[in-house]
């Protein structure tokens, strides 16, 4: 009898385990390279719950931080979250895979507008996950001129209460399409003119930010700031004496994209994951958690009316000035660099 029990014992114990997800019994895993503070984690939680798939998680702030740890082939990633002109470059360079977009049913949420975009035409090798603007972030109270211009960045009356970007391609990018020139350009008589620009500016900047930019726009500190149109809306939140402008010059359209390495080995688990993001309730909570702008035409829907509506996050691109689309700089980097280094060295 004592056997008898044993045995039931143990061919319970096989049921249940069976009834277990063979995945999680398996140790299936994929890994993610994102940037930091770019997803909510919650969505990561019920992943790994609705999957068996364990997440193993990782943060960069840069691309070109990514890409190095790519490059070097020494990384382990599965997905990662390049940004437009990385994207291209990294198509170039054979670094990533095409992916297989007959495992991502979910791409039909992405609104078209922002699929076939010139960093990958066929749309092959990546989806994109966020997207936005570069724009005047300024203070109503403290700014009395109209401020539809790159030109307001360089006007005296504002001196020490202009913050610029600290980043290469953006503040070069700004100074370039104010004096009429692509944001992309690669005349070296363009160029030199964007440097001294931003070298005659520099004695009225009262300095050079990213993340920092958004605090002391908030705390009235600063009347006049580019800013990313996801960070503008945080911003604005905080202090709605906050307005945000697209100039009329133009301006750079980004994106930031979610791709596949080419050494990756778990390719169908990042399709999963890639597959699980686009899901609308799930795009729409990490839209909410994130603030920036989602391609995810189906999550869209499901955020809030002012959030829909706001001309900021959701603008009619149709209706903004020459919006260019960063490229990957490859031929001209050292130039970039070079001019920058003069900038920031400039002494008055």
């Amino acid at each position: 009898m004592k056997n008898i029990k044993i045995l039931i014992i143990l061919i319970l114990s096989v049921f249940l385990l069976s009834g277990c997800n063979n995945k999680t019994i398996k140790g299936e895993k994929v890994y993610v390279y994102n940037w930091g503070e770019y997803i909510d984690e919650s969505v990561l939680k019920s992943f790994e719950e609705d999957t068996g798939i364990k997440v193993i998680y990782e943060q960069f702030t840069q691309n070109e931080d990514m890409y190095m740890k790519i490059k070097e082939g020494g990384s382990t990633y599965d997905l990662i979250f390049p940004s437009d002109y990385m994207v291209e470059r990294l198509i170039e360079e054979d670094m990533i895979q095409p992916i297989n977009m007959a495992n991502i049913p979910n791409i039909k949420n992405i609104g078209k507008e922002y699929l076939n975009m010139e960093y990958d035409p066929e749309q092959k090798y990546s989806i994109p996950y966020f997207w936005g603007t570069v724009g005047i972030l300024y203070n109503e109270k403290l700014v009395d001129d109209k401020v539809d211009s790159w030109e307001i960045l360089w006007n005296k009356k504002y001196a020490h209460k202009i913050i610029m970007m600290d980043s290469t391609r953006d503040s070069i990018g700004i100074a370039l399409i104010k004096n009429g020139f692509s944001m992309n350009s690669r005349n070296l008589k363009e160029l030199e003119i964007a440097k001294k620009d931003l070298i005659k500016q520099k004695p009225i900047v009262r300095a050079y930010l990213v993340d920092e930019m958004k605090g002391q726009m908030v705390n009235n500190e600063a009347a006049l700031a580019p800013a990313y149109s996801g960070d503008a809306m945080d911003a604005m939140s905080e202090n709605p004496d906050l307005k945000y402008v697209v100039p009329k010059e133009g301006t750079n359209l980004w994106f930031d994209a979610m791709a596949i390495p080419k050494n990756a080995k778990n390719v169908k688990n990042a399709e999963k994951f890639i597959n699980y993001i686009l899901e609308p309730k799930n795009a729409a909570k990490i839209a909410e958690y994130i603030g920036y702008s989602s391609p995810n035409t189906e999550a869209v829907k499901l955020l809030d009316e002012e959030i829909q509506n706001s001309q900021v996050a959701y603008p009619d691109l149709s209706t903004l000035g020459k919006l260019e689309i960063f490229k990957n700089p490859r031929d001209i980097n050292s130039v970039y660099s070079e001019i920058w280094a003069e900038v920031k060295a400039a002494d008055f």
